[in-house]
């Protein structure tokens, strides 16, 4: 088993990413709220890692918090969650907001993630409740700080490339769009990650 990747950061592409291990090309899939978290390429990452084997494929799961995979673990052992989803349900919300809304049985704000309908959520309310009794909240989020990443320049492959990324979380291509230019309309100037980040943040708080 697979539990922790420490190497050299390669290539970004949500909701892929590559890491060198000691020569070793790792591909595993990430939340956005992890890519969040992510140095430059090149530079150095360590991962909390999550080993997904079904008849059909092998896939591995990276977070940048050992809190953020203990709550995807959490998630897909939940009746019709899978690790897809969990994944689009961690991209769209911060992992401690996730269980704010569980105690809150927020409905409204989790069916806003692809893939989570009414019945989905329900169930995860159910479910989740007694198992997020004991999750400790911090009081101060260091992990989530009100200040956005630094802006990239902003240019029609940042957008290309946040669009992609929606999709890939599972958003149609037609509501991708309106996401990523609602986004840039409230920062033009905002790199690919900023965008995907505030179209995300948009669909929970909308």
């Amino acid at each position: 088993m697979i539990g922790r990747l420490h190497g050299t950061l390669l290539e970004k592409q949500p909701p892929y990413l590559l890491i060198d291990v000691n020569g070793v090309g790792y591909e595993v899939q990430a939340p956005m709220t992890t890519f969040y978290q992510l140095p430059a390429l090149g530079e150095t990452a360590t991962l909390y890692t999550h080993l997904a084997v079904s008849e059909t494929a092998q896939q591995l799961f990276g977070f940048a918090q050992e809190r953020d995979r203990r709550l995807f673990r959490t998630l897909i052992k939940v009746s019709g969650v899978g690790p897809k989803l969990a994944v689009a349900i961690l991209s769209g919300m911060e992992t401690d907001d996730i269980v704010r809304c569980v105690r809150d049985d927020d409905v409204k704000a989790l069916v806003r993630v692809p893939g989570v309908g009414k019945k989905t959520a329900e169930r995860l309310m159910i479910e989740l409740g007694d198992r997020l009794k004991q999750w400790e909240l911090p009081r101060h989020d260091l992990l989530t700080p009100d200040v956005a990443p630094a802006p990239g320049n902003q240019d029609k492959d940042n957008q290309a490339e946040a669009e992609s990324a929606l999709i890939a979380l599972g958003y149609k291509p037609t509501e991708a769009a309106k996401m990523i230019a609602a986004a840039v309309r409230q920062d033009p100037v905002a790199g690919s990650e900023t965008l995907i980040r505030l179209a995300l943040r948009s669909m929970v708080s909308g």
